[in-house]
């Protein structure tokens, strides 16, 4: 979630902010996925393109059609509020991570009805509690929470923690010069060029969840070293219990 932004919907935002639900479809005509729920990262503001917009408004559809479940920072402004009621406007299930701090309406909204809202105590538990919660992870457009969410779960992947797919939409280039600075890194020395290879990138909805469905990761033995950081941690400050995730 972006928090360093939370301007006023524009008006071009107002006439997406209600997205018209994607067309019925039966089980048989979902795609199949082998996940069942993806966090997205997005900005609290819509930005001032409409293709930001509209991005946000097709992968909420896009989920739907694959049957994923969404998993996000809870708010109802910006990209995070159009995401999820695509999803929820579709029919799918939506779980919003909200720490107590940003819960009242002013700072977060109102929420879509029926969405299941997660209350943390702090920004910490929220990362590590999407984090359990997803099967992958997918960033929009955002800004400084936006890419702090990203990096950490790559930095997760680069040292074993997870081996989930962490996935990139790059709406017109939005994140090219991410892309170019992370390849700069991998040229100096300071990124293994395996790790180059945790971000999956893609411009499109459709073309980023794809490529993510056949991810496979440079850590193999992720689970293994997963487990043994989970024992030598604090849990009383670093990671909370693993939820129940039985539907």
């Amino acid at each position: 979630m972006d928090r360093d932004s939370m301007e006023a919907p524009t008006s071009t935002t107002a006439a997406l902010a209600m997205p018209k639900p994607a067309p019925a479809s039966s089980n048989n005509d979902k795609k199949a996925s082998r996940f069942r729920r993806v966090c997205v990262f997005c900005g609290s503001s819509a930005g001032r393109k409409a293709a930001y917009q509209s991005a946000a408004v097709q992968l909420g559809q896009q989920l739907v059609e694959r049957g994923i479940d969404l998993v996000y920072g809870g708010g109802s402004v910006g990209l995070m509020g159009l995401v999820s009621r695509a999803v929820h406007g579709g029919g799918g299930r939506v779980t919003g991570v909200v720490p107590r701090s940003v819960l009242p309406r002013e700072l977060i909204g109102e929420t879509p009805g029926g969405e299941e809202v997660k209350a943390v105590s702090g920004m910490h538990q929220r990362k590590a509690e999407m984090a359990h919660r997803a099967d992958a992870f997918v960033a929009l457009p955002g800004g400084y929470g936006t890419l702090e969410e990203l990096l950490e779960v790559i930095t997760w992947a680069q040292l074993g923690i997870h081996d989930k797919p962490v996935g990139l939409l790059n709406v017109d280039g939005y994140y090219d010069l991410l892309l170019a600075f992370i390849d700069r890194a991998v040229e100096e020395g300071f990124v293994a060029p395996a790790a180059r290879h945790i971000i999956v990138a893609a411009p499109t909805p459709g073309e980023l969840l794809a490529a993510l469905e056949e991810y496979v990761p440079a850590h193999h033995d992720a689970s293994s070293v997963k487990l043994s950081w989970e024992s030598s941690v604090d849990t009383r400050t670093c990671s909370p219990p693993k939820p129940d995730m039985s539907r």
